[in-house]
């Protein structure tokens, strides 16, 4: 899979892609999901981060089996006093980053609420892989890997440590996702829903005016 970089005079708005899929990323607030996203896109990672306040877009080009691929991953927020306007971006999403912290076991054993309300507003037809993030802080760890795995395992999810510290696993996991869709997608694993269009409803102004409504708000969630 090649990454195709953007750059100026070039914009996102004028590529021709082939297919367009969009990622939700969901877990409990504080996970690290925002400074995974920061790290994959941008190999920035801040100590001092806040939560993020409803959702935050990362959009990335790929190019695999001669196809470009838009890739919109969505980063929502943890805090349930979001959950009116996160649940409106799981709709259309063909894949999920189920994010906990392996050094907070309630993180983990939060996972299966985030995929229920998930699919019970999407549909159980997605791709899902869980990342147990802060690998780098497995002295600390409170979540053993096997018991991660059993649970990846028992719901079919792909499973990986990542940390958005260091890096570890981020790229793999994102890109991997994003090839089992593409290969569900050729294989007819969505065909009752039009997928160029999935993604075409008006999210983006939904977006803008719940981000200018809350860029004051403060939460002392650091990531």
């Amino acid at each position: 899979m090649e990454e195709i970089i953007i750059q100026f005079p070039h914009s996102v708005s004028s590529m021709n892609e082939d297919y367009s899929f969009k990622i939700v990323v969901l877990g409990d607030c504080a996970v690290g999901k925002s400074n995974i996203l920061s790290k994959y896109s941008k190999n920035i990672f801040n100590k001092t981060s806040k939560s993020t306040i409803g959702v935050e877009l990362v959009t990335k080009f790929y190019k695999y089996e001669n196809k470009i691929i838009k890739v919109n991953i969505w980063d929502t927020a943890g805090q349930e006093r979001f959950f009116s306007i996160i649940n409106t971006y799981y709709k259309g999403a063909k894949g999920a980053l189920l994010v906990y912290d392996i050094t907070r076991k309630n993180t983990f054993d939060n996972i299966e609420k985030w995929f229920n309300e998930l699919i019970s507003i999407n549909s159980n037809r997605i791709s899902v892989c869980l990342l147990g993030n802060k690998s780098d802080l497995s002295l600390l760890r409170q979540v053993s890997i096997d018991e991660a795995r059993n649970k990846a395992k028992k719901f079919g999810f792909r499973f990986y440590e990542t940390s958005a510290l260091d890096s570890s696993n981020i790229k793999l996991a994102i890109e991997e996702i994003i090839k089992d869709i593409y290969i569900k997608n050729k294989n007819g694993f969505y065909s009752e829903q039009n997928y160029n269009n999935s993604d075409k409803f008006d999210l983006d102004k939904n977006y803008k005016e719940q981000k200018k409504d809350n860029e004051n708000n403060i939460c002392g969630c650091n990531f």
